[in-house]
């Protein structure tokens, strides 16, 4: 074990100040949501087994909750600048046991993420290989292939990755705006614009009834609807992670987490409302819960703007949850990092919690973080099957679902729950840091309505997903990883707390600097 003294040194090297702007910094943080895989993947969902034709109207709950949590969380980035956010924000506000429990927390569901998003970059890339061209490359090619991609461009400076993000981002919702405004100049679909049923915020809490409109569709749940549009948002408090490595954190985070926040809010709420009204009523039910519910979208893109951009569309689904997969690689990376160069050891630091010499990238941690995510698509490959119902009845195998239904869907139930409850404990921490500590003055607005507002509300949320939780896991309802998830949670939270307790005790120089390692022109102490 090394000596204490060994163990309080710096890391040998930093992140590199200054690498990137505002626009770097929004665009990391949207690709994070991956708005064309948010949208493709998650609003048929939330039609066929949530709040139906109020789909729209939970993307506006979700945009009006986040923006109160937001609020909160970026009075604490004009004070506090560091690569670990969540955990040096709970860190300062309610001390270090809780920041580091949480930074334990949030690390374990960003990990999770990237491995969420290359097993549904994984079906996506079989599935438009095969549309297209008619070869079908096993999943695991596509997974592997991707996992090594991302890792080789995050060992280098943050820019390049931030300029693949950017190109991809603006591809993204071009497609998405394009197909919109079709449906604005057809006039709507089949039932005008729905504007009533779609948007109205009553309608996110409201279920799809049985047989909604005429079609087979079962009861469905609001509370599938909601989760799913909070899940569709997830990475955009990503930005504070970015400052250390931003030109002028104190102003440019808090303006793009405010940007990311309601920029995407008022997106998805108006692509999924021009998509359902496209459609129409009946065909947008039918579609999202058919055996191919992507053709929500897929079917009015061939429709409105054609076979080609069809293809395109396609192509653009499986770049966009590859660019989604590379935010969270970098994100969890700068979480690894940030822990790293806090632990007691100088052997840890010197590896995990060190920056390339040159291009000041937390590589090591990146390469730690591209092991756990190959790690997790084997396990899945190699001990997961999916089974569903066969035309007899009788189940069948499935091993194609399995990157969608197994890894993309129990790892995004996983992690969206842990962030969720992460950004409760935040919202907590910045009432305690403005109003209990009183660090310094807050407004009552911002320090204390909103947080306590956004606290409730993914409380709430998360407290949905469990009451609901064989019904939002759907064929992997029974997969031993869904229903072992609460414990999994549970554990890595309560490993970071007696981790924290134990430091406490044995060292308590290095137990005071917790989640303190901030830029130097911010750095503070509770």
């Amino acid at each position: 074990m090394a000596t204490e003294s060994a163990a309080v040194e710096p890391a040998p090297a930093g992140l590199k100040k200054g690498a990137i702007g505002m626009v770097a910094v929004i665009f990391m943080a949207v690709a994070n949501a991956a708005p064309i895989t948010a949208m493709t993947g998650n609003v048929p969902i939330a039609v066929g087994f949530g709040n139906g034709l109020g789909a729209p109207a939970g993307f506006l709950f979700a945009t009006i909750a986040l923006t109160l949590f937001a609020l909160g969380y970026v009075a604490m980035a004009k004070h506090i600048t560091t690569t670990g956010a969540f955990y040096g924000f709970i860190s300062h506000g309610l001390g270090q046991v809780w920041g580091m429990a949480s930074g334990f927390l949030a690390t374990f569901a960003y990990v999770v993420f990237e491995g969420s998003l290359i097993g549904g970059c994984a079906y996506f890339a079989n599935d438009a290989v095969n549309t297209i061209v008619g070869v079908d490359v096993p999943w695991l090619a596509f997974a592997i292939g991707a996992i090594v991609v991302i890792g080789a461009l995050c060992h280098f400076h943050i820019s390049l990755t931030a300029a693949i993000l950017g190109v991809t981002l603006v591809s993204e919702v071009l497609i998405l705006l394009a197909l919109a405004l079709t449906v604005i100049a057809g006039g709507g679909g089949p039932d005008g614009f729905m504007l009533d049923k779609t948007v109205l915020l009553h309608n996110a809490f409201t279920s799809l009834p049985e047989g909604a409109f005429g079609t087979a569709a079962a009861a469905g749940s609001m509370a599938i609807g909601l989760f799913f549009a909070f899940w569709s948002w997830v990475g955009f408090e990503t930005t504070a992670v970015y400052g250390e490595e931003s030109r002028n954190p104190k102003k440019i985070i808090p303006r793009a987490t405010l940007i990311a926040v309601i920029g995407l809010g008022l997106f998805y709420t108006f692509i999924s409302a021009m998509v359902l009204a496209g459609n129409g009523a009946k065909t947008s039910v039918d579609a999202s819960i058919s055996a191919s519910p992507l053709d929500l979208f897929f079917n009015l893109v061939e429709s409105n703007l054609g076979g080609v951009l069809l293809d395109v569309y396609k192509i653009l689904l499986v770049i966009g949850s590859f660019a989604c997969a590379l935010a969270f690689h970098n994100a969890a990376s700068r979480y690894l990092f940030a822990l790293g160069r806090e632990i007691p050891s100088a052997k840890v630091k010197s590896t995990l919690g060190a920056a390339h010499p040159r291009h000041g990238s937390p590589y090591i941690a990146s390469a730690v973080q591209s092991v756990i995510t190959l790690a997790i698509v084997v396990a899945f490959f190699a001990f997961t099957a999916v089974q569903v119902p066969g035309a007899d009845g009788v189940p069948v195998d499935t091993p194609a679902l399995v990157p969608y239904t197994n890894i993309y869907g129990i790892l995004a139930l996983i992690g969206t729950a842990a962030i969720l409850l992460v950004q409760a404990i935040c919202s907590v921490a910045v009432i305690w840091y403005f109003w209990v500590r009183k660090t310094h003055r807050g407004n009552i607005v911002t320090t204390l309505i909103c947080p306590l507002l956004g606290a409730v509300a993914m409380a709430y949320v998360v407290w949905l997903l469990w009451d609901n939780r064989a019904f939002a896991a759907g064929y992997a309802a029974d997969s031993l990883v869904f229903k072992n998830a609460p414990f999994f949670i549970a554990a890595v939270f309560l490993i970071g707390l007696g981790y924290a307790l134990w430091l406490r005790h044995t060292r308590p120089q290095v137990y005071a600097e917790i989640g303190r390692t901030v830029m130097e022109d911010s750095h503070e102490r509770g």
